[in-house]
């Protein structure tokens, strides 16, 4: 740990402070804010009650009021540090309030009433984790089967991109046929087409093939990504083509090139596309909405808004279903992280 925190401590003016060691500490520390702020934010905000979410200003740990059961009273009432008129503070109950005085009780001796300005109160605050947040929505509302829901999606949409892609990608790297660089100029053309403009006649297909109300009519219409063959593609101009040469001349089938040289050397590319193929269909909702309309069929994202009502929108359980849908797509990504740099790099994106 000593030599961790030298290294980062270290400083350019030495024992004293340069100011590129102040404007890198600024630099750094403000990115760090930026980009896990709203996460950690996130992931408090989850455990918070609903009333605590609605309290303002807001607090990023989760606090709530203390209660406390007074004789007389059917209702447990909030504590609050209160400001005597002497100076002295007291540990009072709220009964009631009426414009801006609060009557207050003392828990102790119940039977005299106090005037209280709710400007010279303070609420008695514990740290409270809300946990129920994260069992009820899979006890009460059905989640586990939208969580397997999106799994499957993900998982099978995943695997039959990387496999439509990279066959794609092979061809128009490796073979030299007539109309290549047209049918990628035209592939490429593809990615300035917004899904709101196919949206009708994709629709269209799909029932026409029987595909609506199935998880199938989610997952098919979009394996097909130019995105995902621009990047193999970029990677497998990179790989001889006299390794491809040495091997048909060993007689091995073109089948046998692809699955056997191809992918295992186009793998750190591959793991480019799976990311952002997890990213992709996991976080998708606009395309799972219009296909599904069966509750048993919901995706996580389309189950979210399940918490919105008309009149009433539940978000302590759209806060920690959140939590709970950002966990895979973090976990591939820790997982899969090492291959991006080198993806990237071999498919000369910048």
């Amino acid at each position: 740990m000593g030599k961790v925190a030298r290294f980062i401590l270290r400083r350019k003016g030495g024992k004293g402070w340069h100011w590129t060691d102040v404007f890198t500490w600024v630099w750094l520390v403000g990115g760090l804010i930026i980009m896990f702020g709203p996460a950690v934010w996130l992931v408090f905000s989850s455990l918070k009650t609903p009333a605590a979410l609605a309290e303002f200003p807001p607090s990023i740990l989760p606090y709530v009021t203390s209660q406390a059961t007074v004789e007389g009273y059917d209702k447990p009432l909030m504590l609050y540090d209160a400001k005597m008129p002497d100076g002295s503070t007291r540990v009072l109950a709220e009964v009631r309030r009426i414009g801006l005085v609060a009557q207050m009780v003392d828990p102790k001796a119940p039977g005299e009433i106090f005037k209280v300005n709710i400007n010279d109160r303070a609420p008695v605050r514990t740290m409270s984790f809300a946990t129920e947040n994260y069992t009820e929505p899979f006890v009460h509302f059905d989640f586990l089967r939208y969580l397997w829901n999106s799994v499957f999606v993900t998982v099978v949409a995943t695997v039959i991109t990387l496999v439509v892609n990279s066959m794609a990608a092979f061809a128009l790297s490796k073979y030299e046929f007539k109309g290549r660089s047209l049918a990628m100029l035209v592939i490429l053309a593809t990615l300035m087409v917004p899904l709101s403009v196919i949206m009708v006649p994709l629709y269209s297909i799909i029932s026409t093939l029987g595909l609506f109300n199935s998880l199938w009519g989610v997952i098919l219409p979009t394996v097909a990504t130019p995105t995902g063959v621009f990047i193999l593609r970029q990677y497998m101009l990179t790989i001889p083509d006299e390794l491809i040469d040495a091997a048909r001349m060993d007689k091995a089938s073109e089948w046998q090139i692809y699955w056997r040289i191809v992918l295992p050397l186009t793998a750190p590319a591959l793991a480019v596309l799976a990311i952002f193929s997890v990213v992709w269909r996991w976080n998708d909702f606009l395309w799972p909405l219009i296909v599904l309309s069966r509750r048993e069929l919901y995706t996580l994202q389309v189950g979210l808004s399940i918490y919105s009502g008309e009149l009433n929108v539940q978000w302590h359980f759209i806060l920690a279903m959140t939590v709970v849908t950002m966990i895979p797509v973090v976990l591939v990504f820790i997982f899969l992280q090492r291959f991006i740099t080198t993806g990237i790099a071999g498919t000369g994106l910048k």
